[in-house]
């Protein structure tokens, strides 16, 4: 939907401080909102506002703050949400969901995933966040090919402030955070920053964490332009806890962990700078201008056992009048990348009925992979004294270009929109030729993504809405590199269509929402190999995704409320082939299926949120989840599921002021409160051993009852 914005260029006669504010507040949201979805918008999305994001905000990561938004499912490596965190929405995972920090996009270039654990405890600097499922407005970065998270970080506050939070919790979970502020001064100028560290050594075996963060911000308020400098930092030290735990470990050893070598970690640091210029020619015109730049560096170090040297570019080695060509070995797998670039928007309103708006944005990342062998048991270079042998170097550089344009119209009680996007996409990688020899290669990419909808307005608070929206997005970094020009993938194509009504009442809040996700070569693991060998994904020709989402809070009296949500769908793969592979023998078995589930897609989520206000300042709320089985593969075999899981947690809060202090906060959350045992992730693997089919499936574990207790300060 197209922004309706109306900023004064200064402040009329009579115009109250309150007013003055309100407009410096609305310059704050131009940066966003032309990637935004309205009330009038003929689109599906829930907004998450700065107060509901920080009664959960306990240390656990971004993600978990949305596990009661609909057809949500987070999970957790580390087993206590903190640490490498998951997100899927409609079955989508990370790698199809857009998403932008005040309009910027943060999605891997290259992986396509946002990881949030490079930007611990980023919440505490958000202001509010919207959800949009499904295609959902243009916008910048990946494509939206599940929903897409909006994030717009701190705004202006009126006056100066300092606030201390700090958690402790089970697994030695620890969290501290300062915030501080100086409100506006002088009517023109406002500086924001937080420190942060979060430790936790995680319900998994060593899946530690330690996390470190910071957020910077400051503002320039003029009589038409606003100047705002953001910079944002994370680094993370993670024991890995990627494996997972073998499905034959549960009943015994829940919280096992393959690894044992004592630095098997990840280590990343990520660094974001941000520069918005926000202009207001008059009050139907208003422009935003922002330049981005971050940069990502770290490795993670593994034990490998048993290697082959010649793999790691080692020669043989003499030992004893023994020719040795196995070792085992440390490694180090590296990832240095530069992304920066510009976005921007032009938004124009022609009384109330007429609204445009222009923007996109040029974006280019430059990615240096390499890896390196630090320690060796045998190898003809001086390993002790700790030299690093080089093996694997080569560099990626990607551009991103879009535009978009946007027109809303209004008639009597209809509002009609179209939104038409266009995006350009090359990469440069180190690949495959026709000859299976590795140069570097290119890929070109160009999207068109159009959508229409209409929304017509029942009456003051309420609308029936609908749209048909069009997304490509382009193949990952892994489909590209692992496979030759003749045997890549294509891009995936999506047609999604929405329906659905919202009322907006002062008891009763409520939208219900009907999507049909259609997709053409959607990219699926098969099992089956390239022409390089090498298993990536491949198109299969026809999936869908269908359901309907509820979405309602109902004010049942002063102090007690219900929110809920439920989504009802089914996800589907038309024509599905298996392949397995013998590791020993050039053997490959395939099997045929039909009208399958579409891995990690439940039939049914649901959520339940029941708050009550015991008296001023003090409540309780009952927190439910509940998801249905997903199967690992798209096979929908019953041996290979995830089983359904209802799992509750209970937030106790106490809020009072004294003397010198503006609040002071006490939080409780007891999770899983009913001590359920269930994992919320997993995979599946496959293999022939003797020309015979052997199957094993991994799981992610999540803890048992626990405890996350908070004390907030506020001055």
């Amino acid at each position: 939907m197209a922004l309706h914005v109306s900023l004064r260029a200064q402040t009329p006669a009579g115009m109250n401080v309150r007013d003055t504010l309100k407009t410096m507040k609305d310059l704050d949201e131009v940066a966003i909102k032309a990637t935004r979805a309205t009330v009038n918008s003929a689109t599906t999305f829930r907004n998450m506002n700065k107060a509901e994001i920080a009664k959960n905000n306990l240390g656990q990561d971004l993600p978990y703050l949305l596990n009661q938004t609909p057809s949500v499912v987070v999970s957790s490596d580390a087993g206590a949400g903190v640490g490498y965190t998951g997100l899927r929405i409609r079955g989508s995972d990370g790698s199809r969901i857009n998403v932008t920090i005040n309009g910027i996009p943060l999605n891997d270039a290259e992986s396509q995933g946002s990881f949030f654990i490079n930007l611990p405890d980023f919440a505490s600097s958000v202001d509010n966040i919207q959800v949009q499922r499904g295609v959902g407005t243009s916008t910048n970065g990946a494509g939206a090919f599940g929903a897409s998270l909006n994030i717009q970080t701190t705004t202006l506050r009126d006056s100066a402030y300092a606030e201390l939070n700090n958690t402790f919790g089970s697994y030695n979970t620890w969290k501290n955070t300062v915030n501080v502020g100086t409100g506006l001064i002088n009517n023109r100028f406002t500086f924001d920053g937080r420190l942060s560290r979060i430790r936790s050594d995680g319900y998994i075996d060593r899946a530690s964490s330690n996390l470190k963060s910071f957020f910077m911000s400051g503002a320039y308020y003029g009589k038409r332009d606003l100047v705002r400098a953001n910079v944002f930092s994370g680094t993370e030290k993670t024991y890995q806890a990627w494996n997972g735990v073998a499905e034959e470990l549960l009943k015994t050893d829940r919280t096992h962990n393959d690894f044992t070598y004592e630095n098997q970690t990840d280590n990343y640091s990520q660094d974001h700078y941000q520069l918005f210029h926000t202009h207001t020619f008059s009050n139907k015109f208003t422009s935003n201008f922002a330049l981005h730049y971050t940069h990502g560096e770290g490795y993670y170090e593994e034990y490998k056992e048993d290697q082959t040297l010649a793999g790691y570019g080692i020669n043989p080695v003499m030992v004893g009048g023994t020719t040795v060509t196995r070792s085992d070995l440390v490694r180090r797998l590296w990832l240095d990348n530069d992304f920066y670039g510009l976005t921007y928007s032009f938004n124009y309103t022609l009384g109330t009925k007429l609204a445009f708006t222009l923007g996109g944005g040029y974006n280019e990342y430059k990615g240096k992979h390499f890896d390196e062998v630090t320690w060796a048991q045998y190898a003809n270079y001086d390993a002790s004294t700790s030299a690093r042998h080089r093996y694997n170097d080569n560099d990626a550089v990607k551009t991103d270009f879009n535009t978009f344009g946007k027109i809303s119209y209004h008639i009597g009680s209809m509002d009609l929109f179209a939104d038409l996007q266009f995006r350009r996409i090359t990469y440069s990688f180190l690949g495959f030729d026709r000859n299976k020899n590795n140069i570097q290669q290119q890929a070109d990419l160009n999207f068109f993504n159009p959508k229409l909808g209409a929304t017509y307005a029942l009456n003051e608070r309420s609308n029936i809405y609908a749209s048909f929206s069009v997304g490509n997005k382009e193949p990952n970094r892994n489909d590209y590199t692992e496979s030759t020009p003749d045997s890549r993938p294509h891009r995936e194509h999506l047609n999604d269509l929405e329906a659905g009504y919202r009322l907006a009442g002062t008891k009763v809040s409520a939208g219900v929402n009907a999507f049909g996700m259609f997709y053409k070569d959607q990219l699926v693991v098969t099992g089956k190999l390239n022409d390089v060998g090498a298993q990536t994904r491949q198109n299969v020709p026809h999936s869908y995704r269908a359901g309907i989402e509820l979405d309602g809070r109902w004010m049942v009296t002063k102090r007690l409320s219900w929110a809920a949500t439920a989504s009802l769908s089914r996800n589907k793969v038309r024509n599905y082939t298996e392949y397995i592979n013998d590791d020993a023998a050039p053997i490959v078995k395939t099997f045929g299926y039909k009208n399958t589930d579409l891995a990690f897609s439940p039939a049914f989520i649901g959520s339940s949120e029941l708050s009550w206000t015991i008296f001023n300042g003090t409540g309780v709320a009952l927190l439910s989840k509940y998801v249905s089985k997903q199967y690992l593969d798209n096979t929908a075999s019953e041996t290979r599921i995830l089983p359904s899981f209802f799992v509750n947690d209970v937030r106790l809060s106490r809020t009072a002021s004294f003397k010198g202090i503006k609040n002071i906060g006490i939080s409780l959350s007891v999770n899983n409160v009913f001590n359920t045992l269930y994992e919320n992730n997993g995979y599946t693997y496959s293999g022939l051993s003797g020309g015979v089919v052997y199957r094993g499936n991994g799981y992610y574990p999540q803890a048992t009852r626990n405890f996350l207790a908070a004390l907030s300060l506020k001055f």
